[in-house]
C-alpha cells in the first residue's frame, strides 16, 4: 500500500481567482512506514503573492522569481504520485489548486484524481473528534506531534508533520477484511488493508496457563452452587 502524504502553498485563496500554486511538498508512506522518499518544489505562479497568504507562508515574489513554473515541473509531480493514495488536510483546497493547474495543460495532462485515491483527514479528525478544533495544530497537540519549528506554514514540512499525525490518528485496526478483500476508504478511517496478513511462523508460542487442582476444585464448588441456573454445563 503506497500513500503520499501532501501539502501545497498557493499566492491565495482561490484558483477560480487565478491563485496558482508555489510549493508542493509530499511525503511517502508504503504500508503505513515512512520510506524517506519525499517530493518537493518551489514554483513561480506567474503572478503575485497575496499579502495575506505571504503572513502565512512568508514565501515572497523576490523568492519565486527564479523558479521553474508548473509546467515545467508537472510530469515529475505526476510520476512521484501516480498510484497512490494522497493523504491531505482539507482535500478539497489542495485538489482544487493541483486538479486547476493541470487543466492549463490539457491534453497534455488529466486532474490528478484520475491517477489518485483521495484520503482527507481534516474529515476523519471531525467524524472522530466532533466539535472540537480539528486544524492541524491543534492535532499535533491532541496527538502528541512535536511542531514546534511551525512558526510558517511550509509545504514539505507540513506534509512530514501530517504523515506523523494519519499515523496516529489510524493507528490500530480500523478495518476487517475478509477473503483478501480491498475495504477501508477516507470516510472511515483511510486505512486499507490488501490481502491477509500471516504471523511469522518463527514467532515464539504464546504461554499457556493451566489452571491448579485448587482452582479447578473451587470452580466446580460454584458450580454446584449455582445448581439450575447455571448453563457451564449446558
Amino acid at each position: 500500500m503506497r500513500q503520499i502524504v501532501l501539502d501545497t502553498e498557493t499566492t491565495g485563496l482561490e484558483p477560480s481567482q487565478g491563485h496558482r500554486i508555489i510549493e508542493i511538498g509530499c511525503v511517502e508512506l508504503v504500508n503505513r512506514r515512512l520510506t524517506g522518499r519525499h517530493y518537493h518544489q518551489y514554483i513561480q505562479p506567474n503572478r503575485a503573492v497575496d499579502e495575506g497568504a505571504m503572513e502565512v507562508h512568508g514565501i515572497s515574489d523576490e523568492f519565486l522569481k527564479d523558479k521553474p513554473v508548473f509546467a515545467q515541473i508537472a510530469q515529475e509531480f505526476m510520476d512521484f504520485v501516480r498510484g497512490a493514495d494522497l493523504i491531505i488536510h482539507n482535500a478539497p483546497f489542495d485538489i482544487g489548486f493541483i486538479n486547476h493547474e493541470f487543466a492549463k495543460l490539457k491534453p497534455a495532462y488529466e486532474p490528478v484524481t484520475e491517477h489518485c485515491g483521495v484520503i482527507d483527514t481534516l474529515v476523519m479528525a471531525r467524524q472522530k473528534h466532533p466539535g472540537q478544533k480539528n486544524n492541524l495544530d491543534a492535532l499535533c497537540k491532541r496527538y502528541g506531534v512535536d511542531n514546534s519549528q511551525r512558526d510558517l506554514h511550509g509545504a514539505l514540512l507540513d506534509a512530514e508533520i501530517l504523515a506523523d499525525v494519519y499515523l496516529l490518528m489510524t493507528g490500530g485496526q480500523t478495518n476487517l477484511s475478509l477473503g483478501g478483500a480491498e475495504s477501508g476508504d477516507a470516510s472511515s478511517g483511510g486505512a486499507q488493508i490488501r490481502g491477509i496478513q500471516r504471523l511469522n511462523p518463527d514467532r515464539r508460542p504464546l504461554p499457556v496457563v493451566q489452571a491448579s487442582a485448587d482452582e479447578l476444585e473451587r470452580h466446580e464448588l460454584k458450580l454446584q452452587e449455582l445448581g439450575e441456573a447455571c448453563v457451564w454445563r449446558s
